[in-house]
């Protein structure tokens, strides 16, 4: 196997980074992609930042020894503020790309100055946000919440046996928040952007947009990150050169720690991918 043909390896604390996968799909349609849910350790935002490097370090592992991958994304907005200053550090050769709320690009989208950012607990806590938000401030006005318990409502709305009861739960959840932001729209001092901080979010865009209605933009970060997949690769001259097997089943390997039958779904709901993509990782990792 050449170095162009090895996958690229996705991971998030959950089914939140299937929403950066089907981003990196549609920019790299021709890559191969290993994607690691790790749902028994799930959520990440509201773990300790020394569990989630733990966790961080035992996956990019499991994944270069297993899947030999050629570059890693690290598609969870808690795991790149906590852990992937280190992952640079220990991997220096591996390409390697990260995810944070999307705040400069919703300074750009903003007309009314005013911009909202839901994440998870672990993310707003984090000297990387911190930093974040500095580098803009002056820029426009931020409202920052978060968001405890959604990410595991959505991971749970998946689930057959939760899943009515979770999906009260995430509407519940975001008229909490969003309520105790403030007020949303194109007036004067009002949202009119929210910023998405945590992958899992955007499955819920339809609820929010129904809830924050038509005038306030929604902003997540898949694209920047595929596109920022794709500069990487280029430069270190590692994309592949040949195209990947026609058969979606074979381009995409999903594996969770968790339960299967909800990675399962999650796929087949937001990827469309069949039963058999989707596969347990192993008992000891």
């Amino acid at each position: 196997m050449t170095s162009d043909q090895r996958p690229i390896g996705v991971f998030d604390s959950g089914i939140g980074g299937l929403s950066v996968l089907q981003a990196l799909h549609t920019e790299l349609p021709h890559e191969r992609f290993v994607y690691l849910a790790d749902n028994a350790h799930a959520p990440y935002g509201e773990k300790t930042d020394l569990y989630v490097r733990q966790r961080t370090h035992a996956i990019t592992e499991h994944l270069l020894a297993q899947h030999q991958i050629k570059a890693l994304v690290v598609a969870c907005n808690t795991a790149t503020a906590a852990a992937i200053h280190e992952l640079r550090t220990q991997h220096p050769q591996l390409p390697l790309v990260g995810v944070e709320p999307a705040l400069k690009p919703a300074v750009a989208l903003s007309q009314t100055g005013h911009i909202g950012v839901i994440a998870t607990r672990g993310t707003v806590a984090s000297d990387k946000f911190a930093r974040l938000l500095e580098s803009v401030q002056g820029q426009a006005r931020f409202t920052v919440q978060a968001c405890n318990g959604l990410a595991l409502a959505i991971e749970q709305s998946t689930l057959p046996q939760h899943a009515a009861q979770a999906q009260k739960r995430i509407t519940e959840l975001l008229a909490q928040y969003t309520t105790a932001m403030g007020t949303f729209g194109k007036g004067p001092g009002q949202m009119d952007t929210l910023v998405l901080g945590c992958t899992h979010y955007v499955f819920v865009e339809k609820p929010l947009k129904a809830l924050l209605g038509p005038d306030v933009q929604l902003v997540s970060t898949g694209e920047a990150v595929a596109r920022q997949t794709r500069r990487l690769l280029e430069t270190a001259g590692l994309l592949r050169s040949d195209p990947a097997p026609p058969q979606t089943i074979q381009r995409m390997r999903l594996f969770t720690t968790g339960d299967l039958n909800g990675l399962e779904a999650a796929a087949r709901r937001w990827l469309d991918l069949p039963q058999g993509a989707c596969h347990k990782a192993p008992e000891q990792f």
